[in-house]
């Protein structure tokens, strides 16, 4: 049996039109440390402070995109996992080889991607994850659920235990905002100043000990998405949607109904409606964490019974062709990204709302981008590169008459 990817006409658009609305929250989410020095501030336990308009996005983010879109990229990877692992095992190929060596090539990219230019990478995070895949792939539903959920309770409850340090030693650990201010002041001038090999090898000391050191705590969340996504893939969720319609259609009003209390209560803390000192960031987390789960759930379920109309899926087709090329997008937004704020030397001098507008330009030129490449390739540049290390041999790239006519 020769070994290849699967064919356009095998892609669930659905799927890639819902990576492509997660890819671009995250993007949303990472600009803010494309261009500022959000990664000391967060180290040292202080939230950025935002005025006027950015004080306003920063909430709205807070509430509705934080930590919901990476979530929905994890639900996905596990629904991909799947997916690769049954059609391989339908082809009659060594799924476990040929995923293992998927995963390799992915971790590999993620830390080149890492050490060479942003310490946000989540693809390593993913590759060490997915490992873990391959341990439930037979077992069943309920037991894929179980413990996901585990997983969840689990990581929520041990942060929230930050809740019961008494405040008094709170404030006698927390960073003093001088040196706070001075460590962001140091990096910032490493980043608008020093060359890049300077600013690698500054990086590497000042970032990566601390990534590492979570690699542990941030695996968790992911592996039980994964799980979740494993678990509708399993189920043959997206493969018939309209078979499981009333499913969904429960999930979404079940999720919305939780979502909307976590997030008023989120909102509360976040805009200072109630305030608890020392403690107020920390409710903002633990929140922002448990509100993640059910209004992600809500935003796949919604939008997946929204792409069952037909004009819908046309009107989001450009979202789908730029979440067919995830990969090769997620590691041009860190490209461009840091050739704009680092290169031009504009790190720093940039606010949230500016910021975020320049994330609007960059991914809707990914979208005509991404529109036009797949009209002619079969798959984005990193995806062939990725896919050809999978399968040991090189992908034909150029699409032929008939995938370009059902493209």
């Amino acid at each position: 049996m020769v070994n290849s990817p699967i064919s356009s006409q095998e892609r669930i658009r659905t799927i890639d039109i819902i990576r492509g609305f997660a890819l671009f929250g995250i993007f949303l989410v990472n600009m803010p440390s494309f261009h500022s020095a959000i990664f000391v501030k967060t180290m040292n336990g202080y939230e950025p402070e935002y005025t006027g308009w950015d004080y306003w996005l920063d909430g709205f983010f807070t509430l509705f995109i934080d930590m919901k879109f990476f979530t929905i990229f994890s639900f996905l990877f596990g629904l991909g996992f799947y997916i690769f692992i049954s059609r391989a095992e339908m082809k009659g190929q060594a799924a476990t080889k040929l995923y293992i060596r998927r995963i390799i090539a992915l971790l590999v990219f993620g830390l080149i991607h890492l050490i060479a230019l942003w310490y946000g990478d989540i693809l390593h995070t993913y590759a060490l994850s997915g490992l873990f895949l391959l341990l439930f792939y037979k077992r069943k539903i309920k037991t894929m659920l179980i413990w996901a959920g585990s997983l969840l309770l689990a990581y929520n409850a041990f942060n929230s235990l930050t809740l019961l340090i008494p405040n008094t030693l709170l404030e006698q650990i927390e960073v003093p905002r001088i040196v706070m201010e001075s460590e962001v002041s140091s990096y910032t001038a490493i980043y608008q100043h020093s060359g890049y090999l300077e600013w690698v090898s500054y990086r590497l000391g000042a970032e990566l000990p601390m990534i590492l050191l979570n690699i542990l705590p941030a695996m968790i969340p992911v592996l039980a998405m994964f799980l979740i996504g494993l678990a509708a893939g399993k189920a043959g969720i997206f493969q018939d949607v309209s078979k499981h319609l009333q499913l969904l259609k429960k999930i979404r009003l079940i999720t919305l109904l939780i979502s909307i209390p976590l997030v008023a209560l989120l909102a509360l803390y976040t805009f200072g409606i109630v305030d608890s000192g020392v403690k107020q960031l920390y409710i903002i987390q633990v929140l922002t964490s448990i509100s993640s789960i059910p209004l992600c759930l809500f935003y796949i379920t919604a939008l997946t019974i929204l792409l069952r109309r037909n004009k819908w899926q046309q009107r989001l087709r450009s979202l789908g062709f730029t979440g067919q090329m995830a990969l090769t997008n997620y590691l041009m937004q860190t490209i461009i990204s840091i050739g704009i704020f680092v290169g031009f030397g504009w790190y720093g001098k940039v606010n949230l709302v500016t910021g975020t507008i320049i994330c609007f330009i960059i991914f809707a030129v990914q979208m005509i981008i991404s529109t036009f490449w797949l009209k002619k390739f079969r798959f984005g540049p990193f995806e062939w590169l990725w896919r050809s290390i999978t399968y040991w041999r090189i992908q034909p790239l150029v699409k032929n008459n008939d995938e370009r006519s059902y493209s």
